[in-house]
């Protein structure tokens, strides 16, 4: 089958980089960055986090080839920026919003598992008072 191991989808062989950075030559302010073992999902939420900015002028990316475990970033910027800058800030801001998410999830869990115990223990409670004939 053509198909890698699975180890091959998110271990980095040996001697190769995450991030590759390759300034574009034809475009002021752009960039094209390669991150390895990563596949639509980071592509696809680093491309909308950048899109967001108003200093981000074009973000893409493609997945060269299903077999092939990495994605290709192009970003422009405005002259007052640099492609690098907005992708640091994408990443953090990605980052901010994945605490806030696991936060929110946290506290439902909290909620949800006491309001579980409560429910539980007042239907045992009940359960042995009207049960004792």
């Amino acid at each position: 089958m053509n198909a890698p191991d699975r180890f091959e989808l998110f271990v980095l062989g040996e001697g190769q980089k995450k991030l590759t950075i390759t300034p574009d030559t034809k475009l002021p302010n752009a960039a094209t960055f390669t991150i390895q073992k990563e596949d639509h999902t980071v592509g696809n939420m680093l491309r909308m986090q950048l899109l967001k900015n108003k200093k981000v002028l074009f973000a893409g990316y493609k997945v060269p080839h299903p077999l092939e475990h990495c994605i290709i970033l192009k970003i422009q910027t405005t002259p007052d920026t640099t492609p690098e800058a907005m992708l640091m800030e994408a990443f953090d801001e990605l980052i901010k919003e994945f605490s806030t998410i696991r936060n929110k999830f946290e506290v439902i869990f909290f909620f949800f598992f006491f309001f579980f115990f409560f429910f539980f223990s007042i239907n045992i409670f009940f359960f042995y008072i009207f049960n004792l004939e």
